[in-house]
């Protein structure tokens, strides 16, 4: 049986932290991450991810996000169900943006109980619902 020794320990952790400074966090040290349908590639939600809820991400093989709003980390799912299970993670070549290529438990991203949060198209000069309600949201909070 083998032993991991501290040496290791520090070796994985170094690799760990050696992608999250690859990455050009903004201001608030922040990045922008797009969760995409890993099987459709349809563009389901954009939310925001520090370092930890990255790198928790990475552990856990879910998204986890940073809420502005509330400062705080928020697993995508830990109310509705509608957990998002990673399949790949990619950086964009700004290194300013992550793409998540996600399972989408629940066939529901957004909070209004559709498939995306990008349900509205530019018809006209005027913004119109395309996708419809699959759940009424008083139903999944």
């Amino acid at each position: 049986m083998s032993q991991t020794t501290p040496s290791t320990d520090v070796e994985s952790t170094n690799i760990e932290l050696k992608f999250l400074e690859q990455i050009t966090w903004n201001s608030d040290g922040l990045v922008a991450a797009i969760a995409q349908d890993y099987c459709s590639g349809r563009i389901l939600m954009m939310a925001w991810m520090n370092r930890e809820s990255l790198q928790l991400s990475v552990q856990e093989n879910r998204a986890v996000y940073f809420s502005r709003s509330r400062q705080q980390l928020w697993r995508k799912g830990e109310s509705s169900g509608h957990v998002q299970k990673l399949h790949e993670i990619r950086l964009d070549c700004d290194a300013d943006v992550i793409l998540l290529k996600i399972e989408q438990i629940g066939g529901m991203a957004c909070h209004t109980g559709r498939e995306s949060c990008f349900y509205r198209v530019l018809k006209n000069d005027e913004w119109q619902t395309v996708d419809t309600v699959i759940k009424d949201p008083t139903e999944i909070y």
